[in-house]
């Protein structure tokens, strides 16, 4: 089957196009210039952008066969006949890995194998919306631990097959057995759902060897060029450390310790947090102790000295040297220097944290101190993490079980605090009539000013940004005018009352009752009682470099996405259905009511004293997505069912931010065309402001 992009539907193999949204099934976007691309083009041919999906093959022997030189010698000339031939750049015909001719290969052999080794190559997934075995078996939910077999020799296409046995070869039902030995530790930890761990896209055992197919991170620089910048801070390199020890616990019970050992294998992506290729596994039955990690940190040191960081040179040393045997004293460690590091002096705004680990806001009045969780299995990899925000945050969507149990707060959760800086802001919203009114009852407002400064150090944004979105109702004449209404008041009220600092909350409540008020007395004027009053519901985000506030009536929505936590819903709609849930009914009896979707809260049909608007403040404490959504995009859980291909894309800024508030609303058209729709989308990305701390 394919599955579809933007619908997930799934469609039979022949088929182009999605039979449900009719979205091409044989070509992608081109990232750079959004032209169509065919999923068989490694590039793009218009501006030559990377937009084919690329693997990271390793092919291997089978254990079983690897202990027989005789079978090993016999494997190597099977595969070096198949793939000598691999496409160069004067080549005219493909060559592939698998017999179903799925995976092209995209770079020459060399001219001699040894399958007593391993072999590495790119290959292009010529077939991207096509899932695995691998892929299939984990939707549905079966024991993963299973032998794919694909057939025939890689390669060895000398016995063509119709196109009909291609699909029925490539969809084989697997059989139940065993997983190949090699995948089963990339399994095994692929379900912690961590980003720093080898991402096993799929594997299968064929004519004695293994092929293992993984997420291509050679482009990413290595951990030891970013260590050897000269303007590097000591803080990211203890952070770097911290996360090399949090891998270290959960590499080890899978004897694979190693892959932090090769200095080759580990890489930093564009948020500073550490990714590894793929697994080395240990050489001995023992476990690797903690004395090999501080030789490579050692060796890190030596190559690039840091006369700054001579605590963390110690600590190296006392590791070498069997002082610090365990895990939970080297977070110890790390937390006596982390407070060395960080000026005692330097005011943090409460809630401006930087987690190594799992994390809760500090208190308003304590120090900014780094502590560290004595609980491998809670600790968090990702950097930079956000901090839980306030109870009325509503988690709409757990991405993992894996998550749920990252994202804890325990007020003894440590963390290490630090100022954040705001690097990039992007916003851009769209509002479309839908597929079933006559008119567009929605209305939003963009509002940014933007001061760039940029330096030795780097660039800081200095931002002021407002954000509005409203959903009017009353008919012609009523909601559209009672938004518009709404936005305009706003706009007015917060050019004039707001100067250098965020707005306080009293400050944002007086604009929302003024807004209130303006439609309440048009009502009042023109006599309109009972449904023909006219009202709009608001949502409304102020952002003030790093900090932000958030307001909201009726139930349009703000959402936040990250890949740490995913997707969650920040606003809580005022709506009958939700009132009787915070009166302790249970949701489904809750929501078995005939009035459970009817407002409890609007601006305009009533007065004041019957709008109680809720407003909250966060931090921006990571790369993060803010969704301003009216009913229209939200209704039937549609983010939360298509968040991994709709939302995930959006945080690169690779992306372009327009394209993609497009693809909401057009996936809103499809499933929710019944009401207007509206998005507004703010993409950050956040720093640590290291020109705070010491060097």
């Amino acid at each position: 089957m394919l599955v579809c992009p933007q619908c997930q539907f799934e469609n039979p193999d022949t088929h182009k196009f999605c039979q449900k949204c009719g979205v091409s099934l044989t070509e992608l976007v081109c990232p750079g210039c959004d032209a169509s691309v065919p999923t068989n083009v490694a590039q793009c041919p218009h501006c030559g952008t990377k937009s084919g999906v690329v693997w990271l093959a390793i092919v291997a022997p089978s254990v079983s066969s690897a202990s027989s030189p005789a079978s090993a010698e016999a494997q190597a000339t099977v595969l070096s006949s198949a793939l000598d031939a691999a496409p160069t750049p004067s080549s005219v015909t493909a060559r592939y890995l698998d017999a179903q001719q799925r995976y092209q290969l995209l770079e020459s052999m060399p001219d001699s194998l040894d399958l007593q080794s391993e072999v590495t190559l790119k290959v292009l997934d010529c077939q991207p919306y096509q899932p695995t075995p691998l892929e299939l078996l984990y939707g549905q939910q079966i024991n993963p631990l299973v032998v794919v077999q694909r057939g025939e020799a890689i390669g060895d296409d000398s016995a063509a097959q119709s196109e009909h046995e291609l699909s029925n070869a490539s969809h084989q039902a697997p059989q139940i057995g065993e997983m190949p030995l090699i995948a089963q530790p990339y399994l095994a930890l692929n379900a912690q759902m961590h980003p720093s761990l080898p991402q096993l896209h799929d594997a299968w055992e064929q004519d004695g060897y293994t092929v293992l197919l993984l997420a291509d991170r050679l482009e990413l620089p290595l951990l030891s060029e970013g260590w050897s910048n000269p303007d590097v801070q000591p803080l990211q390199i203890l952070h770097w450390l911290y996360q090399m020890t949090e891998l270290w616990g959960l590499l080890q019970p899978h004897g694979s310790a190693q892959s932090l050992l090769e200095l080759s294998n580990v890489r930093v992506d564009e948020d500073q947090l550490i990714c590894l290729q793929r697994l080395y596994f240990d050489h001995t039955d023992s476990p690797l102790s903690l004395k090999e990690l501080g030789s490579v940190w050692e060796t890190l040191f030596q190559t690039a000295p840091k006369t700054q960081l001579a605590p963390l040179v110690r600590l190296c040393q006392n590791l070498q040297t069997g002082d610090i045997p365990a895990l939970d004293q080297l977070r110890s460690q790390f937390e006596a220097i982390a407070n060395e590091l960080q000026p005692s002096s330097m005011t943090i705004p409460p809630g401006s944290a930087y987690p190594l680990d799992d994390f809760d806001a500090p208190d308003e009045d304590s120090e900014p101190t780094m502590k560290l969780s004595s609980d491998l299995e809670d600790a968090s990899l990702e950097i930079p993490p956000i901090l839980p925000e306030s109870d009325s945050v509503q988690t709409q969507v757990d991405v993992s079980a894996a998550q749920d149990e990252v994202a804890t707060d325990g007020d003894d959760v440590p963390t290490v605090v630090l100022p954040m800086k705001l690097i990039s802001l992007e916003d851009a919203g769209r509002s479309d009539v839908g597929r079933q009114r006559d008119h567009n009852e929605d209305y939003y407002s963009i509002q940014a000013e933007i001061k760039k400064v940029e330096g030795p150090s780097g660039r800081t944004l200095h931002v002021k940004g407002l954000y509005i979105l409203c959903d009017g109702m009353g008919g012609h004449a009523g909601g559209e005018v009672a938004s518009a209404m709404a936005v305009d008041t706003l706009k007015q009220y917060f050019e004039e009352n707001w100067t250098d600092q965020l707005p306080n909350e009293a400050t944002i409540r007086d604009a929302i009752y003024l807004a209130n008020k303006s439609i309440y007395d048009l009502n009042q004027q023109n006599a309109r009682s009972g449904s023909g009053r006219m009202g709009t519901t608001l949502v409304l985000v102020l952002l003030q470099d790093t900090h932000a506030a958030i307001a909201h009536v009726g139930d349009s929505r703000l959402y936040r996405f990250s890949r740490r936590r995913g997707l969650e819903q920040v606003t809580t709609d005022h709506e009958v259905g939700q009132r009787e849930i915070q009166r302790g009914v249970e949701p489904a009896i809750a929501y078995a009511r005939p009035d459970a979707y009817q407002l409890t809260q609007a601006l305009g049909p009533r007065d004041e004293n019957f709008v109680n608007p809720d407003v909250q403040f966060i931090e921006l404490n990571e790369d993060l997505l803010l969704l301003l959504c009216s009913d229209g995009l939200t209704d039937n859980d549609l983010l939360e069912t298509h968040w991994r291909t709709h939302l995930d894309p959006l945080l690169s800024v690779q992306t372009n931010l327009e394209h993609g508030v497009n693809q909401l609303i057009d996936l809103a058209n499809h499933y929710n065309g019944h009401d207007n729709i509206t998005a507004v989308v703010i993409r950050t990305k956040v720093r640590p402001n290291l020109e705070q701390v010491r060097r």
